[in-house]
């Protein structure tokens, strides 16, 4: 089985294959290779995109958590954006972890120059932070970022503590709640993962501010992973990218990070990380019709 945007070279072929649509991502670099800017270039690449990969932070970290974060000067993530928007044409950004209120003020200077490319961000897990660093950092994030931003996601608990970082609930917010406070804060679209709802499934669901574009619900996981989140927001921004409408690319996504985690491996002690490359996967379960390759056919 093959990548399902394989463009394959013809023997004797005298033409240069085409440029797949190029996706900068901001991001951490996670030496874990589970999360970031690890998992950010595996789904471009599986899903047929070229990934500009911009390091924004670096990681300690293991498998299981976070130890430390290793902040890079705004200037320099500047720079390296820069030089390679000068040279190549971009499709779609990802915004993923941007280590520090600096770099977000950077990044969203750089961002308003290139506004015709569609924006998504993710929002994770914060707990790397002490709470003040928290607070400036979400801050910055409403004020420079989420006003450029296409579509926003993240599960429920982070959307939460991302959106209403000031109220303590006792139940989440409903997700056209938390659409209409990003919706006030310059926001598109909204994509909520993890739902819990009965019979053991998580849904999943797409807004608008004026309705819900999608909801899908798949079996829930017995099991933790890590960068499940960064490869539902890589593979949305890369099938954009790719030319897809939004419902499409969304369900395609959910698809792709379905499968990604059903066939999830353990490199170390920690959490399982996602197969981002599932479908190129031989042997008795790869015959299985449940993992044919994601497709926008």
């Amino acid at each position: 089985m093959t990548s399902p945007y394989f463009r394959p070279i013809m023997p004797n072929s005298t033409e240069a294959p085409e440029s797949p649509p190029a996706v900068m991502s901001f991001n951490a670099a996670d030496p874990s290779g589970a999360a970031g800017l690890a998992a950010d270039q595996a789904v471009c690449a599986a899903v047929g995109c070229h990934a500009l990969p911009v390091t924004t932070s670096i990681w300690v970290r293991d498998t299981a958590e976070i130890f430390d974060i290793v902040e890079i000067e705004a200037d320099a993530v500047v720079e390296q954006a820069r030089a390679v928007l000068e040279d190549v044409e971009l499709a779609a950004w990802k915004v993923g972890f941007l280590g520090s209120v600096e770099v977000v003020s950077a990044v969203a200077e750089l961002l308003a120059d290139y506004a015709q490319a569609p924006l998504v961000t993710y929002i994770g897990n914060l707990q790397a932070f002490d709470e003040s660093q928290a607070e400036e950092y979400i801050k910055a994030m409403h004020e420079l970022v989420l006003p450029q931003t296409r579509v926003l996601c993240g599960n429920i608990t982070a959307l939460t503590q991302f959106l209403f970082p000031d109220v303590e609930r006792e139940e989440p917010p409903t997700p056209d709640a938390l659409m209409q406070q990003a919706q006030g804060l310059g926001v598109q679209y909204l994509l909520v993962s993890g739902i819990l709802v009965p019979e053991n499934h998580v849904e999943n669901v797409l807004l608008s501010p004026r309705r819900q574009l999608l909801r899908e619900r798949f079996e829930m996981f017995d099991a933790g992973f890590s960068g499940a989140g960064d490869t539902l927001s890589a593979a949305v921004a890369a099938l954009l990218g790719t030319g897809a409408k939004l419902d499409q690319a969304v369900h395609e996504a959910l698809e792709f990070l379905d499968q990604s985690l059903d066939f999830a491996y353990r490199p170390g002690m920690g959490h399982l990380v996602p197969d981002r490359f599932f479908w190129a996967q031989t042997g008795p379960e790869a015959d299985d019709d449940s993992i044919s390759p994601v497709s926008l056919q």
